[in-house]
């Protein structure tokens, strides 16, 4: 009783300073349907007006949103499992093998996920035009999951670190092999690691603009955040509402997964568990 006596008024002066920011969300949300005067705080009649792009493309010659949509799920699933399928084996042989020049790969890795994107992009960019990748989808996913990767098998690695080397040996000597080991035993260890680095791969390609900005301009490639911004280019007076409620679309399956899996997002910097 006394600890929740002392902690209430640091309650209310977070709820105080988050205020402003959820009534900003309320009146966005609220905006996308009504018919509101810009400006004004009384929300207007009701209307679905501005959810018509979910049936109806927003301006002529402009593609649906729904292979926008499509496109942005194979990009952010399609990272996502190349994040983890190789920062999972890549973290493992970092942790257990004892490989030439080890030390320098590993310093190597944290080289890597220190330069910027924007640094990249020139070479990414020619290299994709070089081998017949340039404003495909596979190109995107490939650079996006080599950008993320460094950051992914260091992860994987320090998970790695924190399963005690017993629980790999009782399985060696039990018959099993190397793999099975690995399969059977020290991946469900490192569950809350591997879901984590997949969640953060996932959001991090949602929100992608640059890569697929430059490296797959075409209609074909388009994903969330290009055809929004292809939207402001292709519109000569612009309809706020309409790209409010597009965003909030845009913004709608980060903010279920973020409430689904908030715990393992939050694990991330946590160790394997101890056996």
């Amino acid at each position: 009783m006394t600890k929740n006596f002392k902690t209430w008024p640091v309650y209310i002066l977070l709820s105080v300073l988050s205020l402003p920011l959820v009534i900003m969300y309320a009146y966005l949300l609220i905006d996308t349907f009504t018919v509101t005067t810009p400006g004004s705080l009384v929300p207007g009649p009701f209307t679905l007006q501005n959810w018509r792009f979910l049936w109806q493309p927003p301006q002529p010659g402009q593609a649906s949103i729904w292979a926008a949509t499509l496109n942005t799920v194979l990009f952010a699933g399609g990272t996502m499992l190349i994040v983890l399928m190789t920062s999972a084996t890549a973290g493992y042989a970092l942790s257990r093998l004892r490989m030439p020049m080890r030390s320098f790969m590993l310093a190597g890795l944290i080289m890597l996920h220190a330069f910027p994107t924007v640094t990249l992009i020139i070479s990414v960019f020619l290299i994709l035009q070089i081998i017949g990748l340039y404003d495909t989808l596979i190109g995107v996913i490939l650079v996006r999951a080599a950008l993320d990767l460094p950051l992914g098998v260091w992860i994987m690695k320090g998970f790695y670190d924190n399963v005690p080397w017993e629980i790999e040996m009782a399985g060696v000597q039990d018959g099993a092999n190397r793999f099975t080991v690995w399969w059977r035993l020290i991946l469900p260890q490192i569950q809350p690691g591997l879901a984590a680095l997949g969640i953060f791969s996932f959001l991090q390609a949602w929100s992608e603009f640059i890569l697929p900005q430059v490296l797959a301009p075409g209609a074909n490639a388009q994903v969330l955040s290009v055809y929004m911004q292809a939207l402001i280019k292709s519109e000569t007076q612009m309809d706020f509402t309409l790209f409010k409620t597009i965003g909030l679309f845009y913004t709608l399956p980060v903010v279920i997964i973020y409430q689904i899996f908030n715990k393992k997002l939050m694990n991330i910097y946590g160790g394997g568990t101890k056996g």
